[in-house]
């Protein structure tokens, strides 16, 4: 029988109680907003997001989960951008600029030339502020009074995140965007006077950033507010460290071990482990949690709470270094030579929970070396934890990720992570004897593995199943999101609208409907 024949077939009391099933068992695509087809180089907020949300809900999807929605930093990565509160300003829609009247159609005429199934950052970037810088030079002379309003309405609930952020930025074009640690004292750490002084010399280029802000603020919200309406929610992410040249340290250097010029002391990563070799020297600079503590740790309540206000749920990265993290000494090549140091615990989230309400809705990427106290901390805090299957069915050959061990449905299945290879290109790596055991496994000749991954995700017993897109779209290596350890040519992936055919939502809504979902 088919799916429909099934459900034709059932009495009323079993459609309840399918339903009912159905509403306690969720599943979604990962998918960055950066990889969604657009004509200007990069995905963005416009058409390309809305056909998106409108192919979840036509799969029977219930969730969309993307990465940190953060402006990028170094090597583009989302995860090392200069603010832990501002968002992207390379995925704000043109399309919707041009709508609200602050873009010509002969701005939007001349987009770079671009690989529909790549960004190449470097000429997008300077596309993309190109056109902001137009949109915001039309918008300083609106006589649209209402978004006049709203701007500046924007600017005063978010000021106490955004005033740092737009001067940092403002500061950062004026010294050439080299980090903040080789500007002049004054800039460097400036007291309130001097950055009265900087806000009236760089008046014009703070209140670009703002306006790029409360763009980006006004793009999402209604894209937010349009998943609700197909019942799709968002997960966010969120990198548990921040970059060193970002706002963030810069305009809070007491809260991280730094030395008395600003330079860390000592930087986060993590020793070997499946990715790594030589383990993951990330290079951000370490907390000082005590001085946090102290603080009634105001600041990451506060990047909660905003994170919140943008997304469902939040995904924390590395989870497993609020029990503790790996410490590696400045100046060191790799992150071997570190020592673990004990985090804040369940203190930070108590806290947190107290400002923002008991039921935090936060998942756990508690990957990599976890230990008994971690597992301990993330059950004591009720936050679901996360299963790869690849970390299961591979060399690593881990029980606790294979479906049929599962004993907790507090958690989140994935087939892979934007860490990952694709499981097509994974699989295809795989030793003859691994693949042959997959195969066993899924009573499958492995011609559709990513699929197969994809039925084991939605047929397990976590409650939430997730998987990027390019498994979805049964892609290889070359759709691959990001290398752990190699910083360039990473981000970039993008897949075309012509992907997301009938037949592929046809069959994710019967197979999801299948498991309960």
């Amino acid at each position: 029988m088919t799916i429909e024949q099934v459900r034709s077939a059932a009495t009323p009391e079993e459609l309840q109680d399918q339903t009912a099933e159905s509403s306690c068992r969720f599943s979604g695509i990962l998918v960055h907003p950066t990889s969604f087809p657009s004509p200007f180089g990069i995905g963005d907020l416009g058409k390309g997001a809305y056909d998106f949300i409108d192919f979840l809900a036509a799969s029977g999807q219930k969730l969309w989960q993307v990465l940190p929605l953060g402006p990028t930093g170094f090597g583009d990565s989302p995860y090392q951008g200069p603010s832990a509160f501002a968002g992207q300003p390379l995925i704000i829609s043109p399309e919707k600029l041009f709508e609200k009247g602050l873009l010509t159609r002969e701005d939007l005429e001349t987009p770079p030339h671009q690989d529909p199934h790549k960004v190449d950052y470097g000429t997008v970037i300077p596309y993309k502020y190109g056109l902001l810088r137009r949109a915001y030079a039309t918008f300083r002379h609106t006589p649209d009074k209402l978004m006049l309003e709203e701007f500046e309405h924007f600017c005063a609930q978010e000021k106490d995140w955004l005033d740092d952020y737009a001067l940092f930025m403002a500061l950062k074009e004026a010294h050439e965007g080299r980090c903040w640690l080789d500007w002049e004292e004054a800039a460097r750490t400036p007291d309130e006077k001097a950055k009265k002084a900087f806000r009236e010399q760089l008046h014009d280029e703070i209140s670009f950033h703002c306006f790029v802000q409360f763009i980006f603020q006004m793009q999402w919200t209604q894209l937010l507010s349009y998943a609700h309406s197909q019942h799709v929610e968002v997960i966010g992410d969120a990198p548990i460290f921040m970059s060193l040249d970002s706002c963030d340290v810069w305009a809070n250097k007491k809260y991280f071990q730094l030395d008395t010029k600003g330079f860390p002391t000592h930087v986060a990563g993590v020793p070997p482990d499946y990715f790594s070799a030589t383990g993951q020297l990330w290079g951000n600079p370490l907390y000082d949690w005590d001085a946090m503590k102290k603080a009634g740790y105001s600041w990451w309540i506060e990047r909660v709470r905003r994170q919140l206000e943008l997304v469902d749920h939040l995904r924390i990265d590395h989870f497993r270094g609020f029990e503790s993290y790996w410490s590696v000494p400045a100046g060191e090549e790799t992150a071997i030579h570190g020592s673990w140091k004990k985090g804040p615990g369940a203190d930070l989230f108590r806290t947190i929970a107290k400002a923002l309400g008991e039921n935090l809705p936060i998942f756990a990427e508690d990957l990599g070396i976890i230990t008994p106290e971690v597992e301990a901390l993330r059950e004591e805090l009720g936050f679901p934890g996360m299963k790869v299957l690849q970390f299961g069915f591979g060399d690593m050959n881990d029980r606790s990720y294979i479906p049929h061990f599962y004993t907790d449905v507090n958690c989140l299945c994935y087939t892979g992570t934007h860490d990952n290879d694709t499981t097509a290109g994974w699989y295809q790596s795989q030793p003859e004897q691994i693949k042959d055991r997959i195969r066993r496994y899924g009573n499958t000749d492995g011609g559709c593995i990513s699929l197969d991954f994809i039925r084991f995700c939605l047929g397990s017993i976590a409650k939430y199943a997730i998987f990027p897109i390019q498994d979805l779209l049964m892609l290889g290596s070359e759709a691959r999101m990001n290398t752990p350890g190699v910083a360039a040519a990473n981000w970039s992936f993008r897949y075309t609208a012509d992907m997301l055919t009938p037949e592929r939502s046809k069959w994710l809504a019967q197979t999801t409907s299948l498991f309960g979902r």
